[in-house]
């Protein structure tokens, strides 16, 4: 059994037992507290709660907050007014409600009987600030977080300045690897090019505790970048480190700070977070045939909206602006001046385009099979695959042996040797991992293949390959606003026909 999950069953029989016995010292019947909802009633009357409380532990997200500030009231009816008591019992509720319960010191005080310390003006809205602080980031670590659409990759099934609610819950809330660090800041400290906003002191293993649901085919999910373990400060993400180094050498790179910069790297859970769609889930065999994905042999159906680009070529003559626009052409068009346009469109786009007077031909842009991109994964001349015809490639699966050779091993090199911390090794046309010759291996870890629907402009598993279950974030689940930053706030800034949208 997993320890986390043993763990997670000790402390809630724990935080059980210590309710039992305050309820017994606030006169109340100890055993009701293992009857399911009536045990909530109960607490409510131990820390004289109005009962409309009750209504709002029901509520998923909610109720988290609620009890949270239930074991507030319950260290306050045993005197602990101080902030650092509250915190305690708010981290600790397994091994602090036991110690309010049973210790002979600590005694129950009826909330109405209770002469609570006076404070003064600052200080109660200090310990308001830092109390919301701590519940907020509890609800952002294994609830749900706010997330901003930074690049055009989605479009147009998501937009650049769409702002959204990521859930952790679907899939299960992920334990943070750096615990220690500056709250609602991701991995640099504001104001700064590279001052960290976390501690390394302590660095836990991957665990996620257990979901709603698991990750299916063309979900949109929110993971961090997994080229983004070592990264140029200069370029950040921007442009993939190992990009760099195939590109200048890596003794350039790193030596060259004027232009790269410091070469610095990053926990798992302080990597760039990126947005895709999964296209592949663990064990389904992804092949792209003239820009069409097809998953275990069928096309892809995908929910979204797809974009490509397209040579459209007109009698001659320009195409207005303003009809662009109004086909939702949000991507740069470029033209040679000559009635020949690039431009990206989704299929919606392209049929409305054809109904133009002007325009004569529309073609799809698709690099042909057998020309290989360098820097399209696994960056062997072995493989000669491009964004438009690749694979076919087989999603790695947890538990799932695979047979290794000097051919396929630019597929599993990075997964054999980074994100399952392997010692990988090639002596003589031989394969050793951890010091031993190998002709398999065996996953420990679930795989995804993730692509943006904007497909001619998205950084995504084409480029760096697989993406291990440690490095899922969470799924998008809701829009709630959307901002259009080419437009000022009275000339249609708010896409008001974009907010409060399913992620679909």
């Amino acid at each position: 059994m997993n320890t986390y999950l043993i763990l997670s069953i000790l402390f809630f029989i724990l935080s059980i037992v210590g309710l039992w016995a305050i309820f017994e010292k606030a006169g109340q019947k100890g055993w009701t507290v293992l009857i399911p909802f009536y045990n909530l009633y109960i607490w409510l009357k131990v820390i004289k709660k109005p009962l409309w409380w009750y209504i709002f532990l029901l509520i998923p997200f909610i109720n988290v907050f609620v009890v949270l500030l239930m074991i507030v009231e319950v260290a306050k009816c045993f005197g602990k007014y101080g902030l650092g008591q509250q915190a305690l019992s708010v981290l600790f509720p397994f091994a602090y409600l036991p110690y309010l319960g049973f210790s002979p010191k600590e005694h129950y005080t009826d909330p109405d009987e209770a002469t609570p310390p006076k404070k003064s003006f600052t200080r109660e809205w200090v310990d308001a600030i830092i109390f919301a602080v701590i519940a907020a980031s509890i609800i952002r670590i294994f609830l749900v977080e706010a997330y901003t659409i930074p690049t055009s990759s989605m479009e147009k099934s998501l937009l650049v300045g769409d702002y959204l609610f990521v859930s952790k819950i679907n899939i299960g809330a992920r334990v943070p690897n750096t615990p220690l660090s500056f709250p609602f800041v991701h991995h640099t400290m504001p104001l700064t090019v590279s001052s960290k906003s976390y501690l390394e002191w302590i660095e836990l293993p991957y665990r996620r505790f257990p979901g709603w649901s698991t990750i299916d085919n063309m979900d949109v999910i929110v993971f961090n970048y997994p080229d983004g373990d070592t990264l140029s400060d200069k370029f950040q993400s921007n442009r993939s480190y190992y990009q760099l180094v195939r590109q200048f050498g890596r003794d350039n790179v790193w030596k060259n700070k004027q232009y790269f910069g410091n070469i610095i790297a990053r926990p798992v859970d302080k990597r760039e977070n990126f947005i895709k769609r999964c296209i592949g889930i663990a064990g389904d065999t992804i092949q792209i045939i003239d820009r069409m994905v097809y998953i275990n042999g069928k096309e892809e159906q995908n929910p979204g909206k797809r974009q490509f680009k397209y040579m459209v070529r007109t009698d001659g003559s320009s195409i207005n602006t303003k009809n662009l626009e109004k086909l939702g052409i949000t991507e740069q068009v470029s033209t040679d001046n000559k009635g020949n346009y690039e431009m990206t469109l989704t299929e919606e786009a392209v049929e409305k385009l054809k109904n133009f007077n002007n325009v004569r031909l529309i073609e799809p842009q698709i690099i042909p099979a057998g020309y290989g991109d360098p820097n399209i994964f696994p960056h062997d001349t072995a493989y000669h695959w491009n964004v438009d015809n690749f694979g076919p490639i087989v999603v790695p699966k947890k538990g799932v042996t695979v047979a290794l050779n000097l051919k396929n091993l630019p597929l599993y090199k990075r997964i054999i040797d980074v994100f399952e911390n392997n010692d990988l090794a090639v002596r003589d046309n031989t394969i050793f991992i951890n010091g031993e010759k190998a002709d398999s291996y065996t996953f420990k870890m679930d795989y995804f293949w993730m692509m943006g629907d904007n497909r001619h402009n998205s950084a995504d598993s084409r480029y760096w390959g697989f993406v291990p279950e440690d490095h899922i974030v969470g799924e998008a689940v809701f829009v709630w606003l959307s901002l259009d930053d080419k437009k000022g706030l009275f000339d249609g800034k708010i896409r008001w026909d974009k907010l409060l949208r399913i992620v679909k």
